[in-house]
């Protein structure tokens, strides 16, 4: 995990005090490392190892428990013995939100190809055989899970709301909003039936999830190998949205060789469920515009300010103009889609 300048010294103190007893010995050192959308990691050296310290935020403005989904459930893929490919879970503080993690050495991926694919297709592989494993009924679903059509609806007319709570003050999300987004999720979203919208996917055929799943929550070790990390949002869900989020992801670009073999892998791992491809390929454009949606999350000010904590703030007007472009290219992506292209 890459790391980057020390903490204030009050910072640190504080920080320290907590990884002391959550890994039981003397702490040497407390470094920041990269931040991420909800959280900060710290780096913390002991004499004997190196660990993960992962801060978690105020509840203020966000009700979802993430340090929960993630530290339960790397525990429990550990038990299902999962691999390598996620981090060790070692240590809680709740009261604190505070978590222990064993420390990855590696970097960003910057650059991946069908190889990696096929890391992350072994890992959904092993998440998947493990929704047998006793103890997994147990296990909540993931953050926004999407058990039914009208779940994935609901989800895209709550975004829209509350970006158009802000959309007065901001006259070009405004009208993106009204002249572009709208009409085509209207469009996209009566190609689905009324009965369909409501069936709900039974749970022989959800998988378990890291939910917001590729290469850009993951690190490249000394050897090329790659572990997946941030698991906030882990849970029960439908492979079809682990499938359409990792393909429509803005965090990562894959190659048309790589978005092949990914659809290859997911079709032959899920392919048991007859209604997997079909749900694909309907549901695919309503992802992508949901996905439009969550790229703009920058306009929402409790949403900044939750990047502003993890370190990822700046030229709020910059943010959002870019995020903005961001959603048009996505949006013409969600347009030129016809069923069953996956670019």
């Amino acid at each position: 995990m890459p790391s980057s300048q020390p903490e204030r010294a009050a910072d640190v103190g504080a920080l320290s005090a907590i990884a002391q007893r959550l890994c039981g010995e003397p702490v040497q050192s407390v470094q920041a490392c990269r931040a991420s959308g909800n959280n900060r990691v710290y780096r913390i050296q002991t004499r004997h190892a190196l660990f993960a310290l992962k801060t978690y935020g105020s509840v203020e403005g966000d009700d979802r428990d993430r340090l929960g989904h993630e530290f339960d459930g790397l525990r429990f893929v550990a038990a299902a013995d999962v691999g390598a490919a996620v981090p060790a879970a070692i240590a809680v503080d709740r009261p604190e939100r505070c978590a222990l993690y064993a420390w990855i050495d590696g970097e960003a991926v910057v650059d991946h190809d069908v190889h990696d694919i096929t890391a992350a297709l072994d890992l959904a592989a092993s998440l998947h055989r493990a929704r047998q494993t006793p103890g997994a009924e147990h296990l909540p679903a993931a953050t926004e899970a999407v058990f039914t059509a009208a779940d994935l609806i609901d989800q895209i007319e709550r975004r829209i709301a509350r970006l158009a709570s802000v959309a007065p003050g901001e006259p070009e999300l405004a009208a993106f909003l009204a002249a572009e987004l709208r009409p085509e999720f209207v469009r996209r979203a009566s190609h689905l039936s009324d009965g369909g919208r409501h069936a709900v996917l039974d749970r022989t055929r959800c998988t378990l999830s890291p939910s917001d799943f590729g290469f850009h929550n993951a690190l490249r070790g000394p050897d090329g190998s790659l572990t997946f990390i941030d698991f906030e949002y882990f849970g029960w869900d439908d492979p079809v949205k682990l499938a359409a989020d990792f393909l429509w992801h803005p965090g990562m670009r894959l190659s048309a060789p790589e978005r092949r073999a990914f659809l290859e892998g997911v079709t032959a791992l899920y392919g048991l469920d007859p209604s997997f491809a079909a749900r694909l390929y309907l549901h695919f454009p309503l992802y992508g515009i949901r996905w439009c949606l969550i790229i703009l999350n920058e306009f929402v000010p409790q949403l900044w300010a939750r990047r502003a904590f993890a370190g990822k703030g700046g030229d709020w007007e910059a943010a959002k103009s870019e995020q903005l472009t961001k959603a048009r290219a996505t949006l013409a992506a969600v347009r030129s889609y016809r069923e069953g292209e996956f670019g």
